[in-house]
């Protein structure tokens, strides 16, 4: 099953889809920051990742996607927002794979099953 690498700053937030995920058989990582973030990615090479954009700020999750990119990372990456506005129209909007607004767990599960395999 696919590695995912869970990217914010709101530990509950990643408990609870981190839980979630492993029932469905996904590999689980996670980072609280963005140097984290770049430091587990370098370390696991997931499969997908999913990052907060206001991580913490919406100019770091911006940031933090460039990183990203830059690193040669070309497997998708998921926005997760609740106030993806930020993004729509940056340039970093084009090297995400999908732009979701935080609370839609369905809508994660599809996205990533769409984007990596595993739950439908």
């Amino acid at each position: 099953m696919a590695r995912i690498l869970l990217a914010d700053d709101d530990a509950e937030q990643i408990a609870v889809q981190r839980k979630l995920l492993e029932a469905l058989g996904y590999e689980v990582s996670a980072a609280l920051s963005p140097s984290e973030t770049l430091c587990e990615l370098e370390r696991r090479r997931p499969d997908l990742i999913v990052v907060d954009l206001s991580f913490p700020s919406p100019a770091e999750g911006l940031k933090l996607i460039r990183g990203i990119r830059q690193t040669g990372y070309a497997e998708p990456v998921i926005v997760l927002s609740g106030w993806p506005e930020a993004l729509y129209g940056a340039p970093e909007e084009q090297m995400v794979s999908k732009v979701l607004v935080k609370g839609g767990i369905r809508e994660l599960l599809r996205s990533i099953a769409e984007l990596v395999g595993g739950y439908s």
